[in-house]
């Protein structure tokens, strides 16, 4: 073969190598870059740090694999699909829950937060998610009523740091229908209930929904509800403006999905 022949020939093959080689490469590189541009999405998926009541079903409670559960619980988990960020939960102490959100070891705290005044002046709240009134509930053996609790006749059981604990200690401490001793508080309200069912204690109070599902399976019953008319909020920081504006806006698209409705029943909240 012609030495020219062959050298065109050579020169062909390495100049199509090394285009090969350039393809090959620009196309690892191309995949590289896609790749790292969904991991920086990722990344930057913010995450929430949301406070909860891990003992306050049906809002808010822990399960017995160690997992969150509860109607609070999955609406912020479905505002954060809906909106676009994660969500991290932390069970607290309730009496301890304002004082770790204002020093930012959570985000906001989302399991059926009373709004009242006296916690306004520490954090802002979201736009009222839910109503609830306080119940009473006596033991099975009482012949106690809902007069006779309004009246102080008896030991009072409440979860420290509650509105019905408020509610006891604005009506009935301060005015001096019952002693300040009368008044027994509990870390949380499963304790009260069991208090109650030994007959520690003549009446609990508690939210209405929580407490059906405490006393659904003790030899307790309710003897009636106090008109509190209380409404539910998420508590966010008072410099916190934009999360505020989020769990607003995300509060909105739940509340017009038909999602909504599906909770409340899952809960028996309707």
């Amino acid at each position: 073969m012609d030495r020219r022949i062959i050298s065109i020939l050579v020169i062909f093959i390495v100049v199509g190598a090394v285009c090969f080689c350039g393809c090959t490469q620009s196309t690892n590189t191309a995949d590289k870059s896609v790749k790292s541009a969904d991991n920086a999405s990722t990344d930057q998926k913010k995450t929430y740090i949301v406070g909860i009541d891990g003992e306050y079903p049906p809002y808010s409670f822990i399960d017995k694999n160690g997992t969150a559960q509860g109607f609070d619980v999955e609406s912020i988990q479905w505002i954060g699909n809906k909106l676009g960020f994660n969500v991290k939960i932390q069970p607290i102490a309730w009496d301890g829950i304002i004082p770790a959100l204002n020093a930012k070891k959570i985000d906001m705290v989302y399991s059926g937060m009373t709004i009242t005044d006296e916690r306004k002046q520490q954090v802002n709240f979201s736009k009222p998610y839910y109503k609830v009134n306080q119940s009473v509930a006596v033991h099975n053996d009482s012949t106690l009523t809902l007069d006779d609790f309004k009246a102080g006749k008896g030991k009072i059981g409440a979860q420290r740091g509650t509105t019905g604990a408020f509610w006891v200690e604005e009506n009935l401490v301060n005015k001096s229908v019952i002693q300040a001793d009368q008044l027994v508080t509990y870390d949380n309200f499963p304790l009260a209930a069991t208090d109650l069912q030994n007959k520690r204690i003549d009446f609990a109070i508690y939210d209405r929904p929580p407490m059906l599902d405490a006393i659904a399976d003790k030899p307790l019953h309710l003897v009636g509800e106090i008109d509190t008319g209380e409404e539910y909020g998420v508590a966010i920081r008072k410099d916190d403006t934009e999360l505020l504006n989020t769990i607003n806006k995300g509060l909105d698209l739940l509340h017009e999905s038909p999602d909504w409705a599906a909770l409340k029943k899952k809960y028996k909240m309707e």
